[in-house]
């Protein structure tokens, strides 16, 4: 049977990158999915995509940073599909890039409200409709850096990421008698925008490859699968955790 038969999945972030291809792998796991992220188009293609699979998805476009767009994401997936079994907050930038001095406190403030304050607003109203259908799981992308490895001049990017593992850990704790499994994802090198725009020459793009001890950056289905496990009842005594997915570039030292 398929993983998630019968479930109601929202992915944020699934206009491209990881977010696209877990929404793709939930619907043919027999979810059915709620897309969000800025850009409309590429999501009613996403949309068109999975429909011809024979799957069922909607879209919604809107800044997940802004607590009405969170609100209406649980409550249109409510009304379009009975509720909510599984949220995907993948929703996510790079944000500017600067040592501390240099960066100016919009851009701090930006990053953080993008990558942590947008988690927050989502999980204030994932929760409640997560419990209403008796648990669920709750799903964070947070990273590497910050956790494991810290990089000059990513310091909004990791205290963001970092502080979404904190985040996982007491909501596992609140929400676990409810039946509520919460847990972050930390990807390593993926081969997205995002990545691409951080190793934009080839001799920065095989730097970063050696980081990892796999010697590659991940290719997005590969960590969609990580989610997959956790929203799926595979990870069904899983909660609390900060899930590497990071291809050996915590422990790499070669």
């Amino acid at each position: 049977m398929a993983a998630l038969m019968n479930k109601v999945a929202i992915v944020t972030g699934a206009s491209s990158g990881i977010g696209r291809a877990a929404a793709l792998l939930f619907a043919r796991e027999g979810a059915r999915v709620l897309v969000a992220a800025r850009r409309e188009e590429p999501l009613q293609a996403l949309v068109e995509e999975i429909a011809s699979a024979g799957g069922q998805a909607v879209a919604m476009a809107g800044d997940v940073s802004d607590e009405a767009v969170a609100r209406e994401l649980v409550a249109r997936a409510c009304a379009q599909f009975g509720g909510l079994d599984v949220a995907f907050n993948n929703a996510g930038i790079l944000g500017e890039m600067a040592a501390a001095p240099d960066l100016p406190l919009s851009a701090w403030e930006a990053t953080l409200r993008t990558n942590l304050t947008s988690a927050f607003l989502a999980a204030k109203f994932q929760l409640p409709a997560l419990a209403a259908r008796g648990g669920g799981s709750l799903i964070f992308t947070s990273s590497f850096v910050g956790h494991t490895v810290g990089f000059p001049g990513m310091s909004a990017y990791a205290a963001s990421k970092s502080g979404l593992i904190g985040l996982t850990q007491c909501l596992a704790s609140e929400w676990g008698a409810q039946g509520i499994r919460v847990n972050a994802l930390l990807p390593g090198g993926t081969d997205t925008p995002m990545g691409r725009h951080v190793a934009n020459t080839p001799e920065a793009m095989a730097q970063v490859q050696g980081l990892h001890a796999l010697r590659r950056l991940a290719h997005p289905d590969e960590v969609a699968r990580s989610a997959l496990y956790l929203a799926s009842d595979a990870s069904r005594f899983t909660t609390g955790t900060a899930l590497l997915v990071d291809g050996g570039v915590s422990i790499h030292r070669g």
